[in-house]
């Protein structure tokens, strides 16, 4: 077994046993990247070389005695989403907005990973500004899903999902606005967690939807990803939104034991839509928790056909709102073809950003406009706290709620991209999660007769995400679900 088929956990092990070493491991990485990259083309940009030579002082402070590698996770590499400010490199979101612009300073959980001594990899591709369900709409490369280079890795943060699944990292930061996080996961068969919101800081990701955004681990299984989350985790004076709650080590909720959870199906998220593959394999995934001796039960969550177009009004309204100061003035793009001011408003954002972030920037316009703030806006907000009510109600019953992660397995390249409410629609599983605030984890559990990845969703109550990792820890260990090969 080489060194990029071991997870994170398994690294950590051969470092305390000195079986390799923090240079081996940013080496295979950096090899792998240079074999992979050119047919995947995950990494906007990519630093792994920087990364070993980030490694070999890193080794060399171990060994003195400079850094006190107590839970050996120094130097450990990892991937970036390019929508996370890192100090002195490029964080383009993908877009020709700011395709040259260079951080300044660092996200806060850029600045944890940093404390940890992590190595960067790189920054990796997504859709634009984080908007769409495929990587497509990245506006500098295309990223294919490492199972099949004809199909899409999922969206936005497909560079994240793909180069773990790849195996060009061993783990990686993304970003969920609308299950952002979780539908690449579910398409690339990797676990990949939203978090509650205000648990992770937001500080340093660049802004598409303010109340829905939040950063998330992207990892091969279920304990590097409750690892990678005891990293990231705290309250950040920078981000108002930031939550402050009790230091947790999520490491010691995965105990292989689900007997006397109660789990609620929703039968809104079986119906029309869910392919009948995926049906299959969620079907054996709850036969396999009752096998386990969780209660499993039907239920219903009936505000959440509003979801969709709830969340879709609320995102957009914000995206508008945030993505306002792209104005060809202060940084980012500025066109060349302009007389007047007006001139350089118009033109700077019409060449600097792509169709999808310009639809989505006119239907937030829109909605926020005098004349119709209160008959969309407003009203998407009201429905918005009948969503949480309707979750929080649930929970009253539930320990956990289980889902599809995605309607469907991995759609091929250019089937979706050029009809918006198709890829919209891809999103029907998670969006309400993010509405609600409440936490969410997608597992593999399965692929379709084309070999394709299929992914299913846990949901917890806010801030329980010890319970979904003990159910998915679970799930994991009395299951035998293979990775990509090779």
């Amino acid at each position: 077994m080489s060194i990029v088929d071991l997870t994170v956990h398994e690294l950590v092990e051969k470092l305390e046993k000195k079986e390799l070493t923090i240079t081996e491991i940013n080496k295979a990485y950096a090899e792998r990247i240079k074999e992979k990259e050119p047919e995947v083309g995950a990494f906007i940009s990519d630093l792994s070389e920087d990364a070993l030579e980030e490694a070999k002082k890193i080794e060399e402070k171990v060994s003195n005695g400079e850094i006190k590698n107590e839970n050996h996770l120094a130097g450990i590499p990892i991937a970036i989403k390019d929508n996370m400010c890192v100090k002195g490199t490029r964080t383009t979101c993908a877009s020709k907005m700011l395709e040259n612009f260079v951080a300044p300073y660092d996200a806060t959980v850029i600045e944890k990973l940093k404390a940890e001594n992590l190595t960067f990899l790189g920054k990796v591709n997504m859709d634009e500004f984080a908007m769409g369900a495929s990587t497509e709409y990245s506006a500098l490369q295309k990223t294919k899903n490492p199972w099949n280079l004809n199909c899409v890795p999922g969206g936005s943060s497909g560079g994240s999902a793909a180069v773990v699944a790849s195996k060009m990292a061993p783990w990686a930061l993304g970003s969920d606005t609308g299950g952002s996080i979780r539908q690449p996961a579910s398409f690339c068969g990797i676990v990949g967690l939203k978090p509650t919101y205000g648990l992770v800081s937001r500080y340093g990701l660049v802004a598409f939807a303010s109340s829905l955004d939040q950063i998330g681990p992207m990892t091969r299984d279920v304990r590097d990803n409750a690892m990678l989350l005891n990293l990231i985790v705290g309250h950040d004076e920078h981000d108002s939104t930031s939550i402050k709650t009790e230091k947790k080590d999520y490491t010691k909720a995965l105990v292989n034991d689900v007997k006397g959870l109660k789990i609620g199906l929703p039968k809104e998220y079986f119906g029309e839509g869910i392919n009948e593959e995926v049906k299959a394999s969620i079907d054996k995934v709850i036969e396999k928790y009752k096998e386990l001796g969780a209660e499993v039960e039907e239920c219903s969550l009936d505000i959440a056909e509003y979801a969709l177009a709830t969340y879709y009004i609320i995102a957009c309204a914000e995206a508008s709102s945030n993505l306002g100061r792209f104005d060809g003035i202060r940084y980012g793009y500025r066109t060349k073809n302009f007389k007047t001011l007006k001139d350089i408003y118009r033109n700077s954002r019409t060449e600097g950003f792509g169709d999808e972030v310009k639809r989505r920037i006119i239907l937030g316009t829109y909605v926020l406009s005098s004349g119709y703030y209160d008959a969309y806006y407003k009203k998407a907000q009201q429905v918005r706290t009948l969503v949480r009510q309707e979750f929080n109600k649930a929970f009253e019953k539930y320990d956990l709620i289980l889902t599809p992660t995605s309607p469907t397995t991995a759609f091929e390249i250019g089937t979706k991209s050029n009809n918006p409410l198709e890829m919209y629609l891809a999103d029907i599983c998670t969006v309400s999660i993010n509405i609600a605030g409440v936490p969410a984890i997608s597992v593999p559990c399965g692929t379709s007769s084309k070999g394709l990845p299929i992914g299913f969703q846990l949901i917890g109550k806010h801030f329980d995400e010890e319970t979904i990792y003990r159910a998915a820890y679970t799930y994991e260990q009395n299951t035998d679900f293979k990775g990509l090969e090779g």
